[in-house]
């Protein structure tokens, strides 16, 4: 008996930074970079080859991912927090699931933080 073929359908991520890219605090065109330069296929950064896209959309506020190998959500979440360190910019931004196939970097709440104390 053969095993039943697995049919992995096409997901697309995405990463919005309107609200920091609209201050101007963050650059969408580096963050597209990075993803760029440290995604990894088969086990090397750079070798995205046709496996996976990534892109801005035109008024530069979203980066899309377009995986067609198996790719993990939660990988992309790990590279833009480590972005975000790398930038000096973790102190102030967070990033938080805004849909199943969607991340969306958002300041922290301070004068929430401030209440709770």
């Amino acid at each position: 008996m053969a095993p039943a073929k697995v049919v992995k359908k096409e997901s697309v991520y995405t990463i919005d930074c309107s609200g920091p890219a609209s201050d101007g605090i963050l650059d969408t065109a580096a963050l597209e970079n990075y993803l760029v330069t440290r995604i990894k296929v088969d086990g090397r950064t750079q070798n995205l080859g046709k496996n996976i896209a990534v892109s801005r959309n035109n008024n530069e506020i979203k980066v899309t991912v377009s995986p067609s190998v198996q790719f993990s959500k939660r990988y992309l979440k790990y590279l833009t927090k480590k972005y975000l360190k790398k930038s000096s910019l973790r102190d102030w931004l967070r990033v938080v699931a805004s849909s199943k196939s969607a991340y969306e970097i958002r300041y922290y709440n301070v004068d929430q933080a401030a209440d709770e104390e």
